[in-house]
């Protein structure tokens, strides 16, 4: 199990840089504009996003900062955000890494943010939301930047495997 959510870790960063790779070519006003999306902006989903994988490394780890707000905007700039998406990256990497099989095997608490309650359950089926998390609003954000008419990355799986041959063995 461990080598899969190793995958995914590596996934997940390398569509982030993809994403923010196109994401800089909007002029500001676009970045921002409201487009309908749940988080309305490029700039309320990546920053959503963020706040989302903080929440969950303090959840996993008990260390960081963690918004107490989903729609949390945490960087008004968006070099300042994908400094710090970066740098969430490497610690969800790290995180993995430091896992044992036995540890994906064992079980989390924590409390809810929108309707508080306390949650306990398997360790590995909340990583395999961190990272479909991550997909959906990525998702959501490439459509965004389709929109405004500009190449939007590929960001299959596939492609990630076959370019750094994580998953294929």
């Amino acid at each position: 199990m461990k080598p899969h959510f190793a995958m995914m870790a590596g996934y997940n960063a390398w569509c982030n840089e993809r994403i923010y790779d196109v994401a800089a070519q909007l002029s500001d006003a676009d970045y921002r504009a409201d487009r309908g999306a749940f988080f309305k902006s490029v700039h309320g989903t990546l920053n959503h996003l963020l706040a989302t994988d903080r929440i969950w490394l303090k959840r996993f780890t008990g260390q960081g900062e963690a918004p107490n707000r989903l729609d949390a905007i945490l960087f008004e700039n968006l070099e300042d955000l994908r400094n710090a998406r970066r740098k969430e990256d490497e610690r969800i990497v790290a995180y993995i890494d430091s896992l044992s099989e036995a540890d994906l095997q064992g079980r989390i608490r924590y409390k809810t943010i929108t309707n508080p309650a306390e949650i306990e359950q398997p360790l590995a089926p909340a990583l395999a939301h961190l990272f479909n998390h991550q997909t959906h609003h990525r998702g959501q954000v490439h459509g965004l930047l389709t929109g405004f008419g500009l190449d939007a990355p590929a960001l299959d799986l596939i492609l990630f495997q076959r370019q750094t041959g994580m998953g294929l063995t």
